[in-house]
């Protein structure tokens, strides 16, 4: 596969392979299979010469038809929290660093903190009760009422909310999910 296209000279492929956490003697191969798999959504958009990194951002629509995220319902957050312009559409560098953070390999105080990021929707680095309701309506696909929703949010924020501010801060998310060993899975 990498003699079909130029992705990157070796010098680049180990900075790409510094910056990252998919770290395996086969990080050349895997770098390039994700090259293709960004290529492959939009191939009239992405050259097969990338070695002059030239400006392509792929649209959200296409990122989230990926069947990595076609049924996560935090696909629309989890493509703007790693798309450099918030709305989703990806660089290769965006994609990269979401496969990256995804990757079995990072760290899981990274994940948290994406975690974390993905359920701020309104981005003020507090989950709030807002957050929470548009969390837990994900997550259960909608099926619980308004009343069991809030039931549920002031359960979350009762139990994890650290010093009491009626929202939870990075570190107070941090200290929840260090609780729950799979939540982050």
């Amino acid at each position: 596969a990498e003699e079909s296209y130029n992705f990157a000279n070796k010098e680049e492929i180990e900075i790409v392979k510094d910056f990252t956490f998919l770290k395996t003697r086969s990080f050349p191969l895997l770098a390039c299979r994700l090259f293709d798999r960004y290529r492959d959504l939009a191939p009239q958009l992405v050259p097969l010469d990338y070695t002059k990194r030239p400006n392509v951002k792929l649209p959200y629509e296409l990122i989230a038809s990926m069947p990595e995220l076609k049924d996560n319902p935090f696909r629309q957050r989890i493509a703007e929290v790693f798309s450099e312009d918030g709305e989703g559409n990806m660089t290769l560098d965006d994609f990269l660093d979401m496969f990256s953070v995804m990757s079995e390999m990072a760290p899981r105080e990274l994940k948290a903190y994406y975690a974390f990021r993905i359920y701020d929707f309104n981005n003020d680095d507090y989950i709030c009760k807002s957050d929470l309701e548009k969390t837990v309506n994900k997550l259960t696909r909608k099926e619980l009422t308004p009343e069991e929703v809030c039931l549920v949010c002031n359960k979350v924020i009762d139990e994890a909310d650290l010093d009491n501010d009626g929202k939870l801060s990075l570190e107070d998310f941090q200290h929840m999910i260090t609780r729950a060993p799979d939540f982050l899975r």
